[in-house]
């Protein structure tokens, strides 16, 4: 029944996460109902059921037939895969953990799928507008340093290094390539990242998102979708390093320990 129950919960909050994807990116509030964006139509509520909508409209809007695009489907399915994944990942955190209350267990699972719904925002809005979003990367960071310091009551020194030794890092390649390589919302993201993840997670996700990023680039020119020298949006890759950090960052710095003889 939890299973279920947050699996809807996530498909109706991707459908929300939907429109913050378009409208912060454009710069709209996210106040007013949902209409369609080709004739203008105010949407109802048997045209905005998460996942149902999409199937029995056949990705067509109701009123003017105009494809509705493959985004809305695949952040709701996501955010609900996500909202269950997160609970078994929160529960399976304090199984051996002595002396956390249930207070504190609560807080952490909500303030995870905060930061989870943030991510997946970012990662679509800058996949589809090459924007990152002032107001989630705010709100992530809020969650972030509520949770690590306030909830868990972890030491504030490796993550407030971290976000300085990442912010210094990346404002130089934002100055080295003059905007065109990585963009100030880049370097927003990371500040958060650091105050998430810490030492020496930051550094897994850092690793994994060039890495990631590097891969997905010589595929891109490989196969004719991008000429040498353009620039892809780095936030994706970013949020790809985060998601990989969180969960299997401390194996990886193991494993590069081990390689390094440390």
């Amino acid at each position: 029944m939890i299973i279920a129950f947050l699996f809807l919960i996530g498909l109706c909050i991707g459908s929300f996460l939907n429109v913050l994807i378009d409208r912060l990116s454009n710069g709209e509030s996210i106040r007013g109902r949902s209409h369609c964006d080709r004739c203008k139509k105010t949407l109802m509520w048997k045209d905005l059921t998460p996942l149902v909508s999409f199937v029995f409209l056949r990705g067509r809007c109701r009123y003017c037939k105009e494809k509705l695009s493959w985004q809305y489907p695949i952040v709701e399915l996501l955010t609900g895969l996500l909202f269950v994944f997160v609970y078994y990942a929160s529960i399976n955190r304090f199984i051996d953990v002595d002396n956390i209350k249930l207070y504190q267990q609560i807080a952490f699972l909500i303030l995870n799928l905060v930061i989870f719904s943030g991510l997946i925002v970012i990662f679509f809005a800058d996949l589809k507008y090459r924007i990152i979003p002032d107001e989630i990367v705010v709100v992530n960071t809020l969650a972030a340093i509520f949770l690590n310091f306030l909830v868990l009551k972890n030491d504030f020194w490796p993550y407030i290094l971290s976000a300085l030794v990442l912010f210094l890092i990346f404002i130089v390649l934002v100055l080295l390539t003059r905007g065109r390589g990585m963009g100030m919302g880049d370097v927003k993201y990371v500040i958060f990242m650091g105050l998430f993840l810490g030492f020496p997670a930051s550094l897994i996700a850092f690793y994994a998102s060039f890495l990631t990023g590097a891969v997905v680039s010589i595929i891109l020119i490989f196969i004719g979708r991008k000429k040498f020298g353009q620039t892809i949006p780095f936030g994706p890759f970013l949020v790809l390093g985060t998601f990989v950090s969180i969960y299997w960052g401390n194996e990886l710095w193991t494993y590069f320990l081990k390689i390094l003889g440390v």
